[in-house]
């Protein structure tokens, strides 16, 4: 496990999500999958040495999302409308889009309003095809002022309105559910400055999070944060939703990275708190309400960023272990003899090596073991980092925490070896209807949840996959069945929710809350914090016309009452 070139890697950030667009992909990716145990596709991998079958096609993208086609899984017309689906959920005391409201948005954005239902589809339904609107209209702004006029506009009429940025949320947060008017920020993409010496980046809401990190790196930065979508998420989408992702170990969160935001309000006030100042202790910090509040109290339209200097040098290490505990040593020696230069820390366990082997045809350099450890470290000196990295690896061989594993220093294997952990979300639709759950749980309670969840749903489930990022705590739980089906997620739905909260876990990690998850915000926050909440929305919305539905609960309780039975399941 030789660990040469590492200061060849200068640019590995910049292509991971390249090399995910081009992972290849036997030509059965879309043919139906027949076989649900084990599946070894007939390879032989040779212990410890990271080899890889380079023989495949690329993915099939969709054309503006960047996520993989998934028309031939489930068009987005036969997704069940979100509306009938929750009969229990009434439309708001919000007006219906008329005539005369197009007309005035057309007078505003001049061919940028978009009524056609075809085109609409896309935008109504979100990617995991779990959720379905029926928005009439789509508006496309291009500047501040132009959100703003449309925004007060709406805020007048009692229309309410659903922002968008690039749709790859996974609770249902970015798309209408009843006939919402969508404000997308696809056209608001420009970058308007960088400073290369603090680091500060500004820019429109709309921007690709994949086209800043390439404009950036230039500059010898890198942006603060990594996520699989990130070809098609946008960064005013990413501090709505305070988005994590593999680079928080590294980096922390968007509370710490934001400097600053511009936002429109929901009565079409602008606020401009778009300081690119890394220190700003002049009264309250308005920005943090808006970063993770999913677009329930305005629009960011554009953001200041802090980007970290890019790292000279980047290195990949794949580890095979018998048991979660392992996991957990790994870590502790990662901590200990990696420090500062460790960038990620992920875990996968078996049946997620599994599922990405049959339903993608990846291939893993390692042979098959009950769990497999990312780790990825990212420097400034080669030559130091290779010197840490071979320590930590001979620590963790010798105690036997790790049975197996496999360096990549060259950018084809980092490349492959990524490829495994983050085209699981991929490969999960292969097998028809995900139940995806990302929550935090304290790390000597994290493993012990997929485990009794899988004995829970056997007989009701494909097969039950966990992966995630054990660095900070995050647990990634999915379940798959052929289709949507009400018994398996009765199985599923409390259960899983009431098991987190009993050991203090949060029961949304980096997703948020949306509306999938509004009606369980109580298992992770009190009755006092989510009235406070409320309060804060009314004050700032109190027409309600910013993203309803979503976030909070339906009824707001008070401290007195601690019963949980009010639940929507989704």
């Amino acid at each position: 496990m030789a660990l040469n070139g590492l200061l060849n890697l200068l640019n590995v950030y910049k292509h991971r999500l390249h090399f995910q667009s081009q992972i290849a992909l036997r030509k059965s990716y879309f043919s139906s999958c027949e076989t649900i145990g084990s599946c070894r596709h007939g390879h032989s991998v040779t212990r410890g040495q990271g080899g890889f079958n380079n023989k495949l096609i690329p993915f099939q993208f969709h054309p503006r999302l960047g996520w993989p086609v998934l028309s031939t899984i489930r068009a987005s017309s036969t997704v069940a409308l979100t509306s009938s689906r929750l009969s229990s959920l009434n439309r708001g005391p919000f007006s219906v889009v008329s005539d005369q409201d197009i007309q005035y948005f057309n007078k505003v954005l001049q061919g940028r309003v978009i009524t056609d239902r075809d085109e609409l589809e896309t935008h109504n339904t979100d990617w995991l095809k779990t959720v379905r609107g029926n928005s009439q209209v789509l508006l496309r702004p291009k500047t501040t002022e132009e959100v703003s006029a449309i925004v007060k506009y709406c805020y007048d009429r009692h229309l309410a309105v659903t922002p968008q940025g690039g749709n790859t949320g996974l609770v249902g947060g970015s798309v209408p559910v009843f006939d919402e008017v969508i404000i997308s920020t696809q056209l608001m993409n420009n970058i308007i400055s960088l400073d290369p010496v603090s680091g500060a980046l500004v820019c429109q809401a709309g921007c690709v999070l994949e086209t800043l990190d390439n404009h950036v790196q230039d500059h010898g930065l890198t942006m603060p944060l990594d996520l699989g979508a990130k070809g098609s998420c946008h960064i005013g989408g990413n501090v709505a939703t305070n988005a994590g992702g593999i680079r928080l170990l590294r980096y922390g969160s968007l509370h710490g990275s934001v400097l600053g935001l511009e936002a429109v309000l929901p009565d079409g006030e602008i606020m401009d708190c778009l300081t690119p100042l890394r220190k700003d202790n002049t009264g309250y910090d308005l920005k943090q309400l808006f970063i993770g509040s999913e677009g329930t109290l305005g629009i960011i339209t554009k953001v200041s960023i802090l980007c970290p200097q890019k790292p000279r040098a980047v290195c990949v290490a794949l580890l095979g272990c018998e048991n979660f505990q392992k996991v957990l040593d790994i870590f502790v020696s990662c901590k200990s003899f990696l420090g500062e230069i460790m960038s990620a820390f992920e875990f996968m366990d078996s049946q997620a090596m599994e599922l990405v082997k049959e339903n993608l045809s990846l291939i893993s350099p390692l042979e098959k073991y009950p769990f497999y450890v990312l780790v990825e470290c990212s420097g400034s000196d080669g030559n130091h980092d290779e010197e840490k990295l071979t320590r930590m690896l001979q620590a963790v061989m010798d105690s036997g925490a790790a049975l197996d594993g496999t360096v990549a220093t060259d950018s084809t294997k980092i490349y492959n070896i990524w490829s495994l952990r983050e085209s699981c979300a991929s490969a999960l639709l292969k097998d028809g209807y995900n139940y995806k759950y990302d929550v935090s749980l304290p790390l000597d309670h994290f493993y012990t949840l997929a485990e009794e969840m899988r004995e829970r749903v056997k007989n009701h489930a494909i097969r039950t996959v966990a992966y995630g990022h054990v660095g900070d705590g995050n647990l990634h739980l999915n379940f798959t069945t052929a289709k949507y089906c009400p018994a398996t997620m009765a199985l599923i739905e409390p259960f899983i929710y009431d098991w987190v909260a009993r050991h203090r876990g949060s029961v949304s990690a980096e997703h948020g809350l949306g509306l999938k998850k509004r009606q369980f915000i109580y298992h992770s926050k009190t009755p006092s914090a989510v009235a406070l909440m409320a309060t804060i929305k009314k004050a700032v919305d109190p027409r309600g016309i910013m993203n309803p539905y979503k976030v909070l609960p339906e009824n707001i309780k008070t401290e007195n009452d601690s019963s949980l039975d009010d639940r929507e399941k989704m």
